[in-house]
């Protein structure tokens, strides 16, 4: 009965992972509800701020801040929003895939590529594909931090506003629903044209200390709140896309589990035969 307890092995040990599995499946279900939250939470802020934006920039058309305006450099910025944490499907798959269409575009049209980093996964896959990082946010935990994205993305923010880089992309993962989440590839800076308010197109503003030093301040808040609620959806993707990669493990523990005892049984019942027929043979030799 050799193979037997090899079998038996073999399934006492898919029965742990699968316990394991289970385990993973039950915690990131737990998350995901308040990364989803968390997420919904944050999109009100984001929109009125936009909206703000777009009044305010309609109301001073004599004063362009730099991110709404172009530049010549020959360089693009990526901030690569990834989860720290893998086991999650193929959510980092596809939005690494996207940004390795962007970059291959950037470099068939003689751009230069630099990089934030935010999350373990995007940082690693940029060092294999030789892209600077000039700034990196790991180890964030299940919860996004306004005060420690600040620092890294500013790093772009400066550039631009130099004139060193031309452009500046936001890759992540949109949270769709629990079974679907979205890679996007979106530009943040210059920044398009946004739509105002139309019922409120006729606002007078009063500034304090003056309209430019308000607009510069809003459009930094505003590109901040973009990025954060890029981090914040890509968490509940984590965790929706984990939850489901897990519970797929599960059952797919599940079904190995019941292949191998019934190759067990059949075994076994081979073995009882076979004891039984050699001893119905001597019982007649005899």
């Amino acid at each position: 009965m050799a193979a037997g307890k090899e079998i038996r092995g073999k399934i006492k040990s898919v029965e742990n992972t699968k316990k394991i599995t289970k385990a993973m499946e039950m915690v990131a279900a737990s998350k995901m509800r308040k990364a989803q939250e968390r997420m919904r939470a944050a999109r009100p802020y984001s929109d009125k701020v936009r909206n703000i934006a777009a009044n305010l920039g309609q109301a001073n058309p004599e004063y362009t801040h730099p991110f709404m305006r172009g530049n010549d450099a020959k360089a693009i910025g990526f901030i690569v929003v990834t989860t720290d944490k893998g086991l999650c499907g193929g959510m980092n798959t596809n939005v690494l895939r996207a940004l390795t269409v962007k970059l291959r575009e950037a470099e068939t049209a003689g751009h230069k590529v630099q990089a934030v980093a935010i999350g373990n996964k995007g940082l690693g896959f940029l060092n294999r594909v030789g892209v600077p990082v000039v700034s990196q946010l790991t180890q964030m935990g299940d919860q996004p931090h306004l005060e420690k994205m600040i620092g890294p993305v500013k790093v772009l923010l400066d550039a631009y506003a130099a004139g060193k880089i031309n452009k500046v992309q936001l890759c992540y993962t949109r949270f769709i629903n629990t079974m679907r989440q979205e890679a996007v590839v979106e530009q943040l800076l210059p920044l398009a044209k946004l739509e105002a308010d139309q019922g409120h197109k006729d606002w007078d503003y009063i500034y304090e200390p003056d309209a430019q030093t308000v607009i510069d301040e809003l459009l930094v808040r505003y590109v901040e709140a973009q990025v954060y609620q890029a981090v914040a959806e890509n968490m509940a993707s984590e965790q929706s896309a984990r939850m489901v990669a897990m519970k797929s493990a599960t059952d797919n523990a599940g079904s190995v589990i019941s292949e191998l005892k019934l190759v067990y049984n059949k075994t076994r019942q081979a073995a009882i035969t076979k004891e039984l027929s050699e001893i119905v043979a001597g019982a007649a030799a005899v």
